[in-house]
C-alpha cells in the first residue's frame, strides 16, 4: 500500500493516441511478432515523491481478422513522469490505439524543508 504522508494531494490525468499505423502502413498494422511502442508522459507539476500511476486503453483498433492481443503498462515512474509500453504479438493487427493515465501522488509543500 501507498502511504501519502501529506495532505497535499495531487492527481494529474490525461489521455495519449500512442500511434496510428494503419494510415502509413505502420509495423502494429503490418508486422508480427513481439512489437512495442513507447511513449513518455511529463507531469505539467512535479510530485513530492514517485506517485501510483495508472494506465488502460480507452480506444482501439484492431483488425477483426487475426486475435486482439494487447498490453499496456506504465514503466519508469518518476517525480515528473512516466513511461507507457503498448505490446502486440503474434499475427495480431493494431490500426491504433489511445491510453488514458492518472497518477495519484504527494505533492511538494511550501513548508516542506531539508536540513542537509
Amino acid at each position: 500500500m501507498k502511504r501519502l504522508e501529506t495532505h497535499q494531494i495531487g492527481i494529474a490525468q490525461g489521455d495519449v493516441v500512442l500511434f496510428s499505423d494503419f494510415e502509413h502502413d505502420g509495423e502494429m498494422w503490418t508486422g508480427s511478432g513481439p512489437r512495442q511502442f513507447r511513449s513518455v508522459v511529463r507531469f505539467k507539476e512535479r510530485f513530492k515523491s514517485i506517485p501510483a500511476v495508472r494506465v488502460w486503453l480507452t480506444m482501439w483498433d484492431a483488425s477483426s481478422e487475426t486475435n486482439a492481443r494487447m498490453d499496456v503498462q506504465s514503466e519508469d515512474e518518476t517525480e515528473e513522469g512516466f513511461t507507457i509500453v503498448f505490446r502486440t504479438w503474434g499475427d495480431t493487427k493494431v490500426a491504433r490505439v489511445r491510453v488514458g493515465w492518472q497518477a495519484i501522488g504527494d505533492l511538494p509543500y511550501a513548508d516542506d524543508w531539508t536540513l542537509y
